[in-house]
């Protein structure tokens, strides 16, 4: 059993529904849930809003099956990486894996690099992450003095939907 935090995103199409299909997926699984979000575009400004939560779920796969069940959910939603941190139909990343005994993954692997690389300078994670989890920690730092040293309006600028 590994415990992993999910962040779930979409810009593009019913929103709202295309999140629901990753809670429906692990609703069984999942242990603390963040509200959902409205967030600017992070990267490439010239897109729609999006809206992005996070799950945490408890599940007997290995990460690489986590991984490809997120895919298989993004394949579903017709997910096309056409432009990097472009416009998304559903985005379902891996931030964090604790393994059964409670240590953090690291992972170097370009396929599942753990934690997600880019996690500590995204409010549109952290922040609903908190939201799951107030004493949530990245590497042994805890999340919210992560937060407290992001810039003040991209944390502000993540908003309840």
């Amino acid at each position: 059993m590994i415990r992993a935090v999910l962040s779930i995103g979409s810009n593009m199409d019913d929103r709202y529904a295309l999140l629901e299909t990753v809670f429906e997926e692990f609703r069984d699984e999942t242990i603390a849930q963040s509200p959902i979000y409205s967030t600017p575009p992070w990267g490439v400004p010239d897109q729609d809003e999006f809206l992005n939560a996070i799950l945490i779920v408890n599940v007997a796969q290995t990460p690489r099956e986590l991984l490809r069940r997120g895919q298989h959910l993004e394949a579903a939603a017709e997910r096309r990486r056409t432009r990097k941190w472009g416009p998304r139909t559903l985005d379902v990343d891996i931030i964090q894996v604790i393994d059964a005994n409670g240590v953090e993954l690291v992972s170097e692997d370009p396929e599942l690099i753990l934690p997600h690389p880019w996690a500590r300078h995204r409010a549109f994670v952290l922040v609903p992450w908190l939201a799951a989890d107030p004493e949530a920690r990245l590497l042994g730092v805890p999340v919210r003095e992560i937060v407290e040293k992001l810039d003040i309006a991209d944390v502000e600028a993540v908003v309840e939907a």
